[in-house]
Formats: structure tokens, C-alpha cells, sequence
């Protein structure tokens, strides 16, 4: 459908139902392309724009109905709350739905809203991302997601990071990861947990050593200690698939870095971490550093940032960087950044070692002086991307084979008795 049409159709819907139309909107929709698939982007936090409300999540969904173009929604950061993912859930439900990715982060959206996604999902073949983070849906909205995902065998990314999720849901997600075939991507960042006996990591463990799709996984300010990072490492030294694992802003202290120093030996998929904003010390450096250079850790991209390590620890790091074969990312700042490591650092990176734009320092000279200077890299956020405007989208599919052993595993989760914990 041609831009100037769509925004015609829109002014002509808001009239229809006697919605005020919204500027933005209608701005955008005349700005989109006029042939091939696109991402309709509406994120509410620009400047001076109106944040998208459920009536205009309605007029929207009308206008695209039937539309093959838009094949990627980005409505982040708006005022969207459960009526308005109603409408957005019919228009997944359309027989000739075109949407492949759908970004609600940072929304208004509870659990309700989070029950009627995942019923809309059940039984849709196109979405591959599905973005919630920021939404408060809590468990009731979590066990939803988790059920969804025994039907759905299509959806390939899934964030659900500061959804307020609890311990049982973060469970029952896991859960169905085990079979699932098709979910390369998740964030489940910051829940609510408020037990400290890491059940979760003990269930994801177990996940980890039989899953192999998974190609990225987010697991930042989880409160996780060296006990929950043992039993995480017991099931990643048996896992083929898994490319990044970020456990940022945990608890992780020397002795967790000796359980992941020990799991890279193991591992031969693994090649981002993310430590940043953790305890880890120079101990846990020097754990690092010994199996950087080894030939059997394939590690390529590291952050280390704000983890108290001092010049013993950040020197070892330097070496370990010289010396290995695919570390080529390193990450340091908001350590302890003292001269002999600015000099090192300085070296590896005039000598070509380490590429400037790989790090998020760099060094500079003040009255015979080698300083480190901030520079605002750091790890990429995703190692696994999924193209919205693909022209080769997906047909609805069948159930997943495994959907009645993935319907049994996660009723007997449910019934326990323990679900409150």
C-alpha cells in the first residue's frame, strides 16, 4: 500500500471512530516508503512528539490490516496499555498477518495484556521478536509467555527484561526452552527474585546442556552469586550452541570466575561475555587471563568493566590479550586504572594489537604521564539479529512435535507445590 494511501486511510479511520488523529502518526505514516517491506517506527521517546495511546494502537491495526509492507512495528517507550495489545493480538491473528518483529518495550502493558499476546501467539507463524521489557506483566504474564511457547515454534527472539517476572515464571520459561527448537534470543534481565537458593540457575543449567538453539542469552542483575554461577557452568560446559551470555550486574566474585575460567575449557562455542559490574578482583582476572591463552577457548569479545580489579589483575589481562589467538574485544573502564596498565594498554593498542574501536579506552599523554581516557564502547548488545524486512517470511506452521512433552513438563512445573517459592 502506497505511504500517501496509508496516511489517507489513517486520517479516514480516526474519523470513522472519531479519534483524534495523532500527529506523529500520521507524520510517519507518509514518510514510510512507498514499495517493499519496511519497519513502521513510532518509539514515544523522541522529542516533542505524542506518545501513542490505545486509541491510536486501534486506528493503527486498522490501517494495517491486509497490509503485506509493514512487516516490523516499533512502538518502545509509548502509553500503550492492555486494550491497546488487544488490538495489536487481532491483527496477529489476521490470516495474512505480515508482522515479523513487534517492539512493546517500555510500555504500560500488564499481565492481562502479556494473557492476550500469548494467546494470539499460540497460533501465529510469522512474528520472529517479540519485545516486552519494561512492562510490568509480572508472574501472571510470565506463565502466559511460557505456556505460549509450547504451540508457538516460530517466535526466535523473546525479551522480557525488567517485566517484574518471579522466580516461578523465570522457572516455567526456562522450562520450555529444554525442546524448544526455535528461540535464538533471550532476555530475562532483572527479574523479581526473592529467594536466594538460585533455583532458577539449577533449571537453567539443565536447559543449557540439552538446548541447541539458544545463541544468546541475557541473564543481567539476576543477584546471582558464585553458588548460582557453579551451577550455570555444570550445563554451559555441555552446550554447542550458545555464542553470548551476558551476566552483567550480578555477584559474581573470584570464585565464580574460576567456575567460568573452568567452563571455557570446555565450551567451544562461547564468545561474548559480559562480566561488567560485578566483584570478580584481580583473582578472578588472573582466572580469565589463564584461559584466554589457551588454545582451546574460543572467547573473542570480553567486558571486565567496574569489577574492583586492581594492576595485578588488569596487567594479566593485558598479556592474556597479547598472547591469545581470538580475544580481540576488551572491555576495562571503571577499574583501577593505574600507570603501568595505562602503559600496557597503551601498547597493545599502537602496536595493532588491539584495535582501537575494540575497547572502551584510550591512552593520551599528560606531562610525561600515560593516562587512560574513557571511550564509550562497550560489547555489543546482540550477537544474533533478525531482519524484519525479509521477503522470505515464514508460512503458519503446526505445533511443535515435542509441544505435548513440553505441555506435560511445564503442567507437572505448574502443579508443584512449591510454585510460590
Amino acid at each position: 500500500m502506497a505511504a500517501q494511501s496509508m496516511s489517507e486511510l489513517y486520517k479516514a479511520v480516526c474519523a470513522e471512530r472519531k479519534i483524534k488523529v495523532n500527529p506523529y502518526v500520521l507524520q510517519s505514516l507518509k514518510k514510510t516508503p512507498l514499495t517493499g517491506k519496511f519497519t513502521l517506527k513510532l518509539p514515544g521517546n523522541v522529542r516533542q512528539v505524542q506518545r501513542l495511546s490505545d486509541d491510536d494502537v486501534l486506528a493503527l491495526c486498522k490501517c494495517l490490516r491486509h497490509n503485506e509492507c509493514v512487516t516490523g512495528l516499533d512502538l518502545r517507550y509509548n502509553s500503550i496499555k492492555n486494550e491497546g495489545v488487544e488490538h495489536l493480538a487481532k491483527l496477529l491473528q489476521e490470516e495474512k498477518s505480515s508482522l515479523s518483529c513487534l517492539d512493546l518495550m517500555f510500555n504500560d502493558i500488564q499481565a492481562n495484556g502479556a494473557q492476550v499476546l500469548a494467546s494470539s501467539l499460540q497460533g501465529n507463524g510469522t512474528l520472529l521478536s517479540l519485545r516486552l521489557s519494561g512492562n510490568k506483566i509480572g508472574r501472571g504474564g510470565g506463565l502466559e509467555l511460557a505456556s505460549m511457547l509450547q504451540e508457538n515454534c516460530t517466535l526466535q527472539e523473546l525479551e522480557v527484561a525488567d517485566c517484574d517476572l518471579d522466580t516461578s515464571s523465570i522457572i516455567a520459561l526456562v522450562i520450555m526452552l529444554k525442546k524448544n527448537k526455535a528461540l535464538c534470543s533471550v532476555d530475562i534481565s532483572r527479574p523479581l527474585l526473592f529467594s536466594h537458593q538460585e533455583e532458577w540457575a539449577v533449571h537453567c543449567s539443565k536447559m543449557l546442556a540439552v538446548n541447541s538453539s539458544l545463541m544468546e542469552l541475557h541473564l543481567g542483575r539476576m543477584g546471582m552469586t558464585d553458588t548460582g554461577i557453579e551451577q550455570l557452568t555444570e550445563g554451559l560446559g555441555r552446550n554447542h550452541s550458545l555464542r553470548y551470555l551476558d551476566l552483567c550486574s550480578n555477584r559474581v566474585t573470584r570464585d565464580g570466575a574460576f567456575h567460568l575460567a573452568m567452563m571455557l575449557k570446555q565450551n567451544r562455542a562461547l564468545e561474548i561475555l559480559d562480566l561488567s559490574s560485578n566483584q570478580i578482583g584481580d583473582g578472578g582476572a588472573g582466572y580469565l587471563s589463564k584461559v584466554i591463552t589457551c588454545p582451546c577457548c574460543t572467547l573473542k569479545e570480553l567486558s571486565v568493566c567496574r569489577n574492583n580489579i586492581a594492576s595485578e589483575g588488569l596487567l594479566l589481562l593485558a598479556q592474556a590479550v597479547k598472547s591469545s589467538s581470538t580475544l580481540t574485544h576488551i572491555y576495562i573502564w571503571g577499574n583501577h586504572l593505574e600507570e603501568p596498565v595505562c602503559q600496557a594498554f597503551k601498547e597493545l593498542i599502537s602496536s595493532g594489537r588491539l584495535h582501537p574501536e575494540q575497547t572502551d579506552v584510550s591512552p593520551c599523554e599528560v606531562d610525561g604521564h600515560v593516562f587512560l581516557a574513557e571511550v564509550f564502547q562497550s560489547l555489543r548488545k546482540h550477537v544474533y539479529n533478525i531482519d524484519c524486512n525479509r521477503t522470505d517470511l515464514p508460512t503458519k506452521t503446526a505445533a511443535s512435535p515435542d509441544a505435548t512433552t513440553h505441555h506435560g513438563q511445564l503442567k507437572d512445573y505448574l502443579n508443584c507445590k512449591d510454585l510460590s517459592l
